[in-house]
């Protein structure tokens, strides 16, 4: 027994056939919306390829840009079709293929909830490769005069000024790395000498953050240097010391960015996805009621659409039955290509 049944006259195949029309142009739109908002996430991650460790968080964008391609040209096919279906002179040439193609719809359909869901599920793979970025990345700071590490110190600054960060976790981060250059040290000071000494890899160490952490929102200067030392400054305590600098790190921050950026499209591409699968059960019904039609000769006539031709249990079991005949298929032909080669081989 078919699924769903629904009779059709021919004013509701017409009626049918033109609100999909329709509809498949807008998605050819929600296509181009998916396009933009991918190529948008990728130039946004590209701008901050310096303090990521790899191109793994590239396969979001990547597959958004190739779903939104993928819409526009099937929307537009499907659009044709819809078009022609009420010339049945027309419908005829698209007849025999219009069975393959909506099973192309339905994998279309399945990968573009899979990538829906790869939009709210990415935070994990950026956060670890943001964590090891960033971290190189405040490594390589000091490094100006280095070949290819110059401008790391422009990028560090620009992103935490921009994001109101501090280091990777916290403004703590820059304590525990040299992030001053040695040219800008005096090695015939005695400080420097001891800072150095007191070191075990030999690195210039201080309780000090760049300038680009400071909080402009302080009523007081910045504090950058000795930010552990009460007695270094005028009514200072450093467990307040967040009046001064920005206290988020980094790493909360871009994931704050970038989750909310993913968030939003994931939401949005699974409102495409509802549409689309709205087209392909729409055309679903299209199809079998056009191929219900007794007497293409006559118009008025009334026919019949249904999602399944059999129930759902009826259709796995035939599904999974058909998987078996081909599996069995490829296994005999596999033994009779054996077969065949053991006279050659005696």
């Amino acid at each position: 027994m078919a699924l769903l049944k629904v009779k059709f006259d021919q004013k509701k195949r017409v009626k049918l056939a033109q609100g999909l029309w329709l509809m498949n142009w807008l998605s050819v739109l929600a296509g181009i919306v998916i396009f933009s908002l991918g190529l948008f996430l990728k130039i946004e991650l590209r701008k901050r390829s310096d303090v990521m460790n790899n191109s793994e968080s590239h396969f979001v964008p990547n597959s958004l840009i190739g779903m939104g391609v993928l819409s526009c040209v099937f929307n537009s096919l499907a659009g044709k079709i819809c078009y022609d279906a009420l010339d049945p002179s027309k419908y005829a040439k698209w007849k025999p293929w219009l069975k393959s193609y909506l099973v192309v719809c339905v994998l279309f359909n399945i990968v573009l909830f899979l990538v829906a869901l790869c939009c709210f599920l990415m935070r994990g793979s950026l956060e670890s490769t943001l964590a090891q970025g960033l971290k190189n990345g405040m490594k390589y700071y000091r490094d100006t005069d280095t070949p290819g590490r110059c401008f790391m110190k422009k990028t560090i600054d620009l992103l935490q000024i921009e994001f109101k960060c501090c280091g990777n976790n916290g403004f703590r981060d820059w304590f525990e790395i040299q992030w001053i250059s040695n040219r800008y040290l005096d090695f015939s000071s005695k400080e420097v000498k001891d800072r150095i000494k007191s070191n075990v890899d030999g690195r210039y160490l201080v309780d000090g953050v760049p300038f680009s952490c400071c909080n402009p929102n302080s009523p007081r200067p910045c504090i950058q240097y000795q930010l552990t030392n009460n007695s270094a400054h005028y009514s200072y305590d450093h467990q307040t010391e967040e009046l001064n600098l920005w206290v988020r790190g980094c790493r909360a921050a871009l994931l704050s960015y970038y989750g909310s950026l993913m968030n939003s499209m994931g939401a949005i591409t699974l409102l495409v996805w509802l549409f689309e699968v709205s087209i392909t059960i729409g055309l679903r019904y299209l199809h079998t009621a056009l191929e219900g039609v007794s007497n293409p000769e006559d118009l008025e006539c009334e026919s019949e659409g249904w999602l399944l031709e059999k129930s759902v249990s009826e259709t796995w079991k035939a599904f999974l039955e058909s998987l078996k005949k081909l599996g069995k298929s490829n296994q005999v032909e596999a033994e009779g290509a054996d077969a065949g080669q053991a006279p050659e081989a005696g």
